[in-house]
Order: C-alpha cells, then structure tokens, then sequence
C-alpha cells in the first residue's frame, strides 16, 4: 500500500547505460542480493568445514566404541570370564581408551589364568602407556605378586610408591607377615588401627601373633628370648598364645622359673588348657610350690584334664606315685589323650607293671595314630576341593 503512493526512483548510470528503477524494486533487489549472499557464504562454510566434522563425529563414534569396550572388559572381569575380559582389554588399549587402566585390567585377567609371561608383559605396557598413574599399576602388580606369594618382591615393587594410601599399607602388612618380618608387622598394624582400616579385634590377633612368632624366633637363646619378652607390652605378655611361646621357649633353654612365671602370670588372666599342660615340662624346679599353685587351681577348674595330666606328671617328678597315679587315672578318665595314657605308662613302668604299662602304650599309640589320620584326612579335604574348582 505504501509503495503504491511512493513516486521514488532509483537512477544507475553506468555510460553509455542508464537504468531508471522504482525506489520499492531496488530495495527488494538489495535484499534478495543480501539474502543470496548470505546463503551462498554459508553453503561455502559448511562445505570448507565438512571434513572436520566427519573427523569429529568418527573421532566421537570411536571414542564410545573404545568406553564401550573398557564397560565389557570390566563386565566379563567381574563375572569370572576372565579370557573375555583380556580380548576386551586389548581392543580398549588399541583403541587408546585409558590405556594404562586397560593394561592392568588386562594383566589382571591374564593372572587369573596363571598366564605369568602375558601377565608381566601387560603391566611393563601399563608402564609405558601411563606413567603419571603408577599408584594402580604398582598396587596391582603387589597384590599379584602377593597371590603368588612371592611377599619380598612385592615389597619391592610397593617401595616404589611416594606415599602409601591404606590399600597400600594393608599389602604391605600381608606381604611382611607373609616374609615373617614381624618388627614391620606391629608397626603398620598401629598405623592401619589409626585410620580405621583395621578393627580392634584384627589388630589384637594380628599383634598378638606377631609377638609370639617374635618370641618363637628368639627360643634358641635364653638372652634373647628375655630380650624379646621385655620388649612386649605387659598386658600382652599375659595372652594366651604370648604366653605358649614364652613359656616354651624359657623350658626349652633350661630357663625353668621364668617359664613357670609365665604361665602363671598368664592363667591367672585367662584359663587355658594347652597352656596349663606346659606346666610340668620343666623338670625339678619348684616342683612342689607348683604341685601346690596346681591343686588352687584344681578347685576352679576340677574337670580340666590337662591340669590333671599335669598334676600327675609334677607328682611323679617328686616321687609321689599314689598322688601321680589318681591325678592320671582322673586325667584319662575325664578325656583319654595321647599324652596322659603315655603318661600313665611311664609311671607304670616306673613303679613295676609290665602289664598296666603295655596296656597305656598301646592305648597311647592307638590315640596317636587317629590323630594323624584326623589330620591328613582334615589336609586332604582342601586339596580335594580345590581339584573340583579347578
């Protein structure tokens, strides 16, 4: 409507041509001349980048292809199919989808079945692949190594690490035990019961193992095993199985009296049968104070048949025949062991029946030899099931 009232023009001169237009025409023709240009320019831009994006988007497709990849290694690692996750784990380190992570998945898989050469070809190439990310692979090949039970070498990979998370300190402390280094042992345990890592029931068992294979280690020297003994903290000295090492490492270097302090020390503590039958193995000292402290303990524990086999064994020490033969009777009567009919027979023969004695050595070497068979047939079940696993 407006162009209709509008008498403007528009005169191009270009000699020897004049060209006269209406003011509406040449505003439409400048803007379908923008409008063309514009296309035309955009048309040229998505025609010069299109090798770019096909570039991206296959990038992009070979990226998803490559995680893809890693999820069905991981999946078929974690449901035991452990040859699908390897395969898996190749094709993600071909195609460069956090290849040190892959590596180790894969040298993960190869362990789990005993392919060793593969195994440590896969690590050496998680080495290369990632070297800012030594902590997994360094972990890794530790816990591996400790499957194997090769605890020293993997003590040696574990020194690589700069600081040593608690994953770390809990390898390292199986790997000690497993090296029987028991000093490092009791230190870490500390450590790993501060973080939290380690709850008060594992740190006692853990600790109190170790001082006791501490104690075992030193049996051979009486200076030494006093040493130890020393060292261990009072309250630890009176547990149980402490207290067996000590006791029979002080019998074993003559060291009587310190034996007997130790077993006391530990008793009146905790009763224990296995260590109350250590009680006579020291010959001549104080045998009768021992007879005595030994008969207290009677009245609590009247059915215990280890203090009665030790009763009568300190009894015979002295020559008290008609005392050491009850306590033995009332020993094998309460639970006919190995020990206490072996026991019996000795006395038997001391005092003079041929016949009683052979009747106690017999009954003695029957016990013995069910116990044997008990423990081989308890060895083989393990080995019999891990047959059927394999």
């Amino acid at each position: 409507m407006l162009a209709r009232h509008n008498d403007g023009y528009v005169l191009l001169v270009m000699p020897p041509y004049r060209v006269e237009l209406s003011l509406v025409f040449a505003l439409f023709l400048l803007l379908v001349g923008f409008v063309l240009t514009y296309a035309g320019l955009r048309l040229a831009a998505a025609t010069l980048g299109l090798p770019g994006r096909v570039g991206a988007w296959r990038a992009a497709r070979r990226g998803r292809k490559a995680r893809e990849t890693l999820l069905d290694a991981l999946r078929e690692f974690f449901a035991g199919r452990y040859a699908r996750a390897e395969k898996a784990a190749v094709r993600a380190i071909g195609l460069g989808e956090e290849p040190g992570l892959s590596a180790v998945l894969a040298a993960r898989s190869a362990h789990e079945l005993h392919a060793h050469d593969r195994r440590d070809a896969y690590l050496a190439q998680a080495a290369v692949l990632a070297p800012g990310d030594d902590a997994v692979r360094i972990v890794t090949e530790a816990a591996l190594l400790l499957d194997q039970r090769r605890p020293r070498e993997a003590l040696e990979v574990l020194k690589a690490l700069p600081r040593k998370h608690t994953a770390a300190l809990r390898l390292e402390l199986r790997a000690h035990e497993l090296a029987k280094n028991w000093e490092p042992v009791l230190a870490l345990v500390t450590q790993l019961e501060k973080r939290g890592a380690l709850d008060a029931e594992q740190a006692i068992r853990i600790r109190r193992h170790a001082q006791a294979q501490l104690v075992e280690r030193e049996a051979h020297d009486a200076d030494a095993l006093r040493e130890a003994w020393k060292r261990i903290p009072s309250k630890e000295r009176k547990d149980t199985r402490v207290a067996m090492a000590a006791a029979k490492g002080f019998s074993a270097a003559g060291a009587c009296g310190e034996a007997k302090a130790v077993i006391e020390q530990s008793l009146d503590e905790s009763w224990d049968s296995e260590l109350v039958a250590l009680y006579a193995d020291c010959e001549g000292s104080e045998a009768l104070k021992r007879i005595e402290r030994a008969e207290r303990w009677l009245e609590s524990h009247p059915n215990d048949a280890a203090l009665l086999l030790a009763l009568g064994r300190l009894c015979a020490q002295q020559g008290l025949w008609g005392k050491a033969q009850s306590y033995l009777e009332a020993s094998v009567s309460v639970e006919p062991t190995h020990g206490a009919h072996l026991a019996a027979a000795r006395l038997q023969e001391s005092l003079g029946n041929a016949d009683d004695a052979r009747e106690h050595y017999h009954k003695s070497l029957d016990l013995a030899l069910a116990r044997l068979a008990h423990v081989s047939a308890s060895r083989e079940k393990p080995c019999q099931k891990q047959g059927i696993m394999r």
